[in-house]
């Protein structure tokens, strides 16, 4: 079977086709706009996606050598997300699924970043059923227990920003453009991690918290700046370093806490931040010692895509778990 898989919560609108269980194409169009606020304008996404909808399935559809009319079905994102990009992909996916006459699929949108391991790889390695995915990108930070393609449990979350938002403060701070992660992380690698210490959360369970670590990051500038200006500028890439490690402290203290508790060996990693190379090597280094089974997705899987849309799409097509034309978007994780 074909599936054609439509991704737009943000400010990626992105289409894919899969064969089955493999990817064909996969093609993302960012917006390049939202860089001089430092952060998405959701109006100016949802127009962005109303430009990019009919150019980014056609160019998916070509790269994968078929026409509309191959498709066995059309997946799309449901939510969460932000409402107007959402309803730009619903929308189209709706409109062209009851044309072709073909099944309509709902995918929430963090089971598609947990089942984007199931897609066909060159060893055909997948995690194992139960496994625990740490899904971390600018809009959330949990830890979840997926028991089975569509039986997940979020056993933690955070209680207020998410780790990927963390980053890209920080980098704001720093005067990264936006998206900030990716240089801290670039400018991490030459940095010593121990040069300075910023507060992190100590809260109960599985659960994060990311708001207090901002502040002291923010705070620990400030009183360096007083008498020395050219604080940040001198030591910028161990204030890089400094801060990925508190992240990556908080974010594996917990995962490995999870892990323990519930006995469990196989661990994957999702989302945005799960391309930040202090993250991946922490997971390695910590998976050699606790002899985990760790799954990390290749770059192109990591950020908002369609194909994690689209192998959701399979796995519910083999369900027959449809949608229909009432099916309406919602902006927060239902479960």
């Amino acid at each position: 079977m074909y599936i054609l898989g439509i991704e737009s919560s943000c400010d990626d609108t992105s289409a894919s086709v899969l064969h089955n269980n493999q990817l064909v194409s996969n093609v993302i169009a960012s917006q390049l706009v939202h860089a001089q606020y430092g952060g998405v304008v959701p109006e100016l996404a949802s127009r962005a996606h109303q430009q990019n909808i009919i150019p980014v399935v056609d160019i998916a559809l070509k790269k994968a050598n078929i026409s509309m009319s191959k498709l066995s079905a059309i997946s799309f994102t449901r939510g969460p997300g932000l409402l107007g990009s959402l309803l730009v992909g619903n929308s189209f996916a709706k409109a062209a699924a009851y044309a072709l006459k073909i099944p309509l699929i709902a995918v929430d949108h963090l089971e598609g970043h947990v089942l984007a391991h199931f897609i066909k790889n060159e060893t055909d390695s997948y995690p194992f059923f139960p496994f625990l995915c740490l899904l971390v990108s600018g809009g959330h930070t949990q830890i979840m227990l997926v028991k089975d393609f569509f039986e997940t449990e979020i056993i933690g979350t955070t209680i207020d920003d998410a780790a990927g938002e963390a980053f890209d403060k920080a980098a704001k701070i720093l005067g990264f453009p936006y998206p900030g992660g990716p240089h801290i992380d670039k400018l991490a690698q030459t940095g010593n991690p121990d040069a300075f210490t910023f507060n992190q959360a100590n809260i109960q369970g599985y659960d994060y918290s990311f708001s207090g670590l901002k502040t002291s990051f923010l705070y620990v500038l400030r009183d360096y700046l007083k008498t020395n200006p050219s604080f940040i500028e001198e030591n910028k890439a161990d204030i890089c370093a400094s801060i990925q490690k508190a992240i990556i402290e908080s974010l594996m203290k917990k995962l490995k806490k999870a892990a323990d508790d519930l006995q469990i060996k196989e661990i994957a990693i999702a989302g945005g931040v799960s391309a930040n190379l202090g993250l991946q090597n922490t997971l390695k280094k910590t998976a050699n010692e606790k002899k985990w089974n760790i799954y990390i997705p290749p770059l192109e899987l990591t950020t908002d895509n369609a194909a994690m849309i689209g192998i959701a799409g399979y796995y519910k097509y083999l369900r027959k778990d449809f949608a229909d034309i009432y099916t309406v978007p919602y902006t927060k994780a239902i479960y």
